[in-house]
């Protein structure tokens, strides 16, 4: 059994992490096989949207514990093993950043500490009702210092510096109303309701959505007027594309474009 299964429909991957027993921790394992798909999908043109689920009753618990307290036998207390897991655990969470498709989280049951970095990271999300969200390392005595660097570029800084200090769960409504998640949907509906987002995402232009990705995240580590300079040169770029060119001919002539990619 795949500890990360990855099935394909039309031009959507769907990615779900497979140890369930563990609620789908992002063991050493887990961090490789996630990794090892990202840099698959980024030369992957005919995936455009991609869709990340947690089998069992919850979506991810953060990095495995045991592995971690394993580590901390070696001559050195674990330091150099903490290094490289932190290292290879951040490079995983921004190349979900730069892939070309837009990556949705499909969260049930729990997604705590590095499970809520995991949503964080992505560009879109949906949680089943019922959900919660934490960055609850601090009830260990570890805070959640990688997993702020998501959370706090997602909701409003006060309420994340009082997760990170009370190790308290945010509900699924409440995420929504923070920004962590996109929508709240019954938990019957959650995998139709992510598919049906997903499949909007992967029908648009490939191209234009891979330029606009890139720079949306730009854009945002920018001042006003360099922002708009540098998404001025963009909207350049995209409007050079023949795809653009026919997608605005269709839309004027009331027909479906005819796009190459």
């Amino acid at each position: 059994m795949a500890i990360l299964e990855r099935s394909d429909t039309n031009a959507v991957a769907h990615l779900q992490l497979n140890h369930p027993e563990k609620l789908n921790p992002l063991s050493d394992e887990m961090l490789a096989a996630l990794q090892g798909e990202f840099d698959a999908l980024r030369e992957d043109q005919t995936i455009r949207a991609i869709v990340i689920s947690g089998a069992g009753k919850a979506f991810c618990a953060g990095h495995d514990l045991k592995q971690m307290t394993a580590a901390r036998q070696a001559e050195d207390g674990g330091q150099a093993y903490f290094a490289d897991l932190f290292g290879r655990c951040a490079t995983m969470m921004q190349s979900i950043k730069t892939l070309p498709q837009p990556v949705i989280a499909q969260v049930h049951g729990i997604a705590t500490a590095a499970g809520c970095q995991l949503v964080a990271s992505c560009d879109m999300a949906v949680a089943a009702e019922g959900t919660r969200f934490g960055v609850n390392g601090v009830n260990i005595g570890l805070f959640c210092s990688t997993p702020m660097v998501a959370l706090s570029r997602n909701i409003p800084r006060k309420q994340a510096f009082e997760m990170l200090t009370t190790g308290r769960f945010l509900s699924a409504e409440r995420a929504e109303a923070l920004g962590l998640v996109n929508r709240v949907v019954p938990a019957a509906d959650l995998a139709t309701e992510t598919k049906a987002l997903a499949e909007i995402v992967a029908a648009k232009l490939g191209a234009a959505v891979k330029i606009g990705k890139e720079a949306f995240y730009q854009q945002l580590e920018m001042g006003l007027a360099e922002a708009y300079a540098y998404t001025g040169d963009v909207m350049v770029q995209n409007m050079l594309y023949r795809d653009t060119e026919e997608g605005i001919a269709a839309f004027l002539e009331k027909r479906d474009p005819d796009w190459s990619q």
